[in-house]
Parts: C-alpha cells; sequence; structure tokens
C-alpha cells in the first residue's frame, strides 16, 4: 500500500519552492514590467501562488491513486457461504508456475499406496450405487474424456438427466472449491455426495457401508489401510479422495516448458499464452491449477468464486447461460467456481450447463461476458453510451480479438493437456 504520509514532507518543501519561485518573478520581473504599484504585485504574486499550491494538490491526487495498491480497488465478489469479501486480483506481472509432481494432502488422511489401490477399488465400484449399475467412472471416464463424460449434463441412476454439467476429477486435488456452485470444500466431503444424490447414484450410505461390510476382502482391505475397525462413510471417502489426489497430470507440454524445454511450445501456443495474460484470462485463471479456486492460487484465501456471466451479451441466451445461477441467491447473474484449465482440451462441452460444444467457441463467449472483448475479424464500431446519472455520454470502442488470436489462444490452452495416470479398470 501507498503511503501518502511518506512524501507529504517532500511536496510541502516542493509546494514553497513552488510559491517563493512565483512571487520572486512578479516581484523582481513582471511588476517593474508592468510598472505595478506594491498592493498590485501582493495580490498578483498570492493569485499565482495560489495556481501552484492548486495544481500540487492535483498531482498528488493523481499519484497518490496511480499507486494505490490495486486490490483495495478491484469490484468486490461476495462469498455465498461465509460472507467474505473476495478482491483478487493480479497485481504486476503473473508468475507463470508449474504445476507441482505431488497433490496436497490434509493432515487427517495422508496418502499411502494402500489406500490409494483401496480408492481406486471403490472408484470401479457399482456396489456404491443404489441398484449396482453405476459407478464413479461412469461419470467421470478417465481413459476417454479427461475425468468427465464428454455429455452435457451428467445421465444418472434410472437414465436421470442433470442438470449440470460433469467436472473432471482429474488434477481435482488441487482445487479448494468443488462442485460448479463450489459448495463442497475438500475432496472428501465431495466424494460422498454423487453417491447419495437421488438422481445421481442414488444409494443410500448406510446400504453401501452395510454391502462393503458384509465382503471378507472389503473388510480385509480397510482393516490395512485404517487398522481395524468397522467400515463407515468417512473411511470410504478418505479412500476414495485418496486415489482422486493420484489422478493429476504434471507433465503437460506447459510444464515440461516451464521446467526448461523450450521446444515443449509451438509459436502458436507461445502467441496464446501471452494473450492469455493481455486479454485478462489469467485474471481468475491463476497459478498452477489455472483457477483462483486452487489450493494453489495466489491469494489462497480468496474464494474463488465468480459472476458469470458477468457481462450481458447475446451469449446469454444463445447458450441459456443465466437459466441456472448457481451459488447465487438472485440477480442477473449466477455465482460459480471458477474451474480449473487444466486439460480443458479433453473435457468438452464446457460450461456448468454444458451448451457450449467447442472450446473456441468456450473462448469466444468467456472473451466476450468477462473480458469485454468483441471477437470476431469484422470492423469494430465505437459504442455510444448515455448516463442518466452524470447526464454524459461516452464513446468507447472495445479491443478487438481476432479469429486467429482466437485460434492462438486455443492452442495454448491444449498444451494443459497431460497424461491421465492410474488408467484402469480396477480388476
Amino acid at each position: 500500500m501507498f503511503d501518502i504520509l511518506s512524501v507529504l514532507p517532500v511536496g510541502a518543501a516542493a509546494v514553497a519552492c513552488g510559491f517563493s519561485a512565483a512571487a520572486l518573478i512578479v516581484w523582481r520581473d513582471l511588476g517593474p514590467f508592468a510598472r505595478l504599484s506594491n498592493v498590485q504585485r501582493i495580490g498578483l504574486a498570492s493569485a499565482l501562488g495560489v495556481g501552484v499550491i492548486a495544481f500540487s494538490i492535483k498531482l498528488t491526487v493523481i499519484g497518490t491513486l496511480s499507486m494505490l495498491d490495486r486490490s483495495t480497488l478491484a469490484p468486490t465478489i461476495t462469498d455465498p457461504e461465509t460472507d467474505q469479501v473476495d478482491r483478487s486480483v493480479v497485481v504486476g506481472r503473473p508468475v507463470w508456475q508449474a504445476l507441482p509432481e505431488v497433490a496436497p494432502e490434509p493432515a487427517d488422511n495422508p496418502t499411502t499406496p494402500e489406500k490409494v489401490a483401496l480408492g481406486r477399488r471403490l472408484f470401479f465400484e457399482k456396489a456404491l450405487s443404489r441398484d449396482g449399475t453405476l459407478d464413479c467412472s461412469s461419470c467421470h471416464d478417465l481413459a476417454k474424456a479427461g475425468g468427465a463424460d464428454a455429455r452435457t449434463t451428467a445421465v444418472g441412476i434410472d437414465g436421470q438427466v442433470g442438470s449440470r454439467n460433469t467436472p473432471t476429477v482429474v488434477n481435482a486435488a488441487f482445487q479448494a472449491r468443488l462442485f460448479w456452485d463450489g459448495r463442497a470444500r475438500s475432496l472428501e466431503e465431495q466424494a460422498l455426495g454423487p453417491i447419495a444424490n437421488p438422481i445421481e447414484m442414488g444409494a443410500d450410505l448406510g446400504e453401501v457401508v452395510a454391502r462393503l461390510s458384509a465382503r471378507p476382502d472389503y473388510v480385509a482391505a480397510f482393516d490395512r489401510v485404517f487398522g481395524a475397525g468397522p467400515i463407515d462413510a468417512d473411511r470410504i471417502a478418505k479412500a476414495i479422495a485418496a486415489f482422486e489426489r493420484s489422478l493429476i497430470t504434471p507433465d503437460a507440454p506447459f510444464d515440461r516448458f516451464l521446467r526448461g524445454d523450450v521446444t515443449a511450445l509451438s509459436e502458436r501456443q507461445l502467441r496464446g499464452m501471452a494473450l492469455f495474460e493481455e486479454v485478462g484470462c489469467i485474471v481468475c485463471h491463476a497459478g498452477p491449477g489455472f483457477s483462483r479456486a486452487s489450493l494453489l492460487a495466489p491469494e489462497a484465501g480468496a474464494s474463488g468464486i465468480r459472476l458469470f456471466p458477468s457481462l450481458p451479451s447475446d451469449y446469454e441466451k444463445t447458450y441459456r447461460l443465466t437459466e441456472d445461477l448457481g451459488a447465487a441467491k438472485g440477480g442477473r447473474a449466477g455465482l460459480w467456481r471458477v474451474p480449473s484449465l487444466r486439460n480443458v482440451a479433453l473435457t468438452g462441452p464446457y460450461f456448468h450447463n454444458g451448451s457450449v460444444a467447442t472450446l473456441a467457441e468456450a473462448v469466444r463467449v468467456m472473451a466476450t461476458v468477462q473480458a469485454g472483448r468483441v471477437v470476431g475479424d469484422g470492423r469494430v464500431e465505437t459504442r455510444i453510451e448515455w448516463s442518466p446519472e452524470t447526464g454524459r455520454i461516452t464513446r468507447r470502442t472495445p479491443s478487438p480479438l481476432g479469429e486467429a488470436q482466437v485460434a492462438d489462444l486455443v492452442a495454448f490452452l491444449e498444451s494443459l493437456t497431460g497424461t491421465i495416470p492410474n488408467i484402469v479398470t480396477g480388476e
């Protein structure tokens, strides 16, 4: 934060010098030349001195505002659960970071190979669903859909269709907010949600525990991992979460590039990387996880919840962006967790309702409704806006984003695709 008190002595000295110089010029030069009396000279010197002071005050205000920490001027967004204000912005130039090779883990659920193996088995266990027809991989396909399901919205028990697109579980270990509305704060909390959801896996957790407890192989496996004791929902969640923490992709071309392989990114991808910063994508998709809702994001205490769409456009109607408002309790725009862009080229269709089929179109939408850019190769028209509050007309020419630049951004996003580990059938 800029400290105005530190410059007050310098500013006062400058004003005094300016006032003295004005008085000297009037008394020795302008006064004799214009044949002014002493009273007239004093009046003119005073007038010029007041002008010097006013000009100095203006410069001080301008300088102070320009040097203020931008976080104090950022628009505020309220976390709907905690009512904490998120003022996070990128201050200065961003620092690009590779994804860590090991995911963070909570103190009460340390990762072990045995726990990961048990979690992998549960991930592919159909006994976790009400009728034994679904497992976690039914909606989180690790082999073909980047940990999502390639559907517009999720399809659950009895063919029921949900209202939201399936988020990927790959690299979810780095997220501080899970589900589209950000309601879960850990993988352990998230793991049990789909199992008990009546339109997803539709199971009763008590029945799931009873089924697993009736199988000696599972009883022995849980005892090896957690020690002797009954199988319960908490242990099931911890095992699944441990497996999901192994589903990370720190070997994407972007990561190899940052670790020293300068050939890992093409020229087009490098242009897209620069555009990602220039357009402002990095304001929300920050840090190695490319999400402000990440455990690794700058200012990790921020909520990672954002307004979407934040600017009105025709896309709202075209893609039904505001039919579901997420965590919002009303208003024109929704409140959504900032998703990670890791492996985003594999996880379409896009947005909370899966309404956008291609990554290029998703870029166009985001550039328009979040960054205020005009996308396309046509002529950009100057916008005339009337403000009833100020009684003024303003003219604004939005910054264009051509289709070649959209392609560059898509190419950069493709560089965030890594190799998904542990692609197994659970056998």
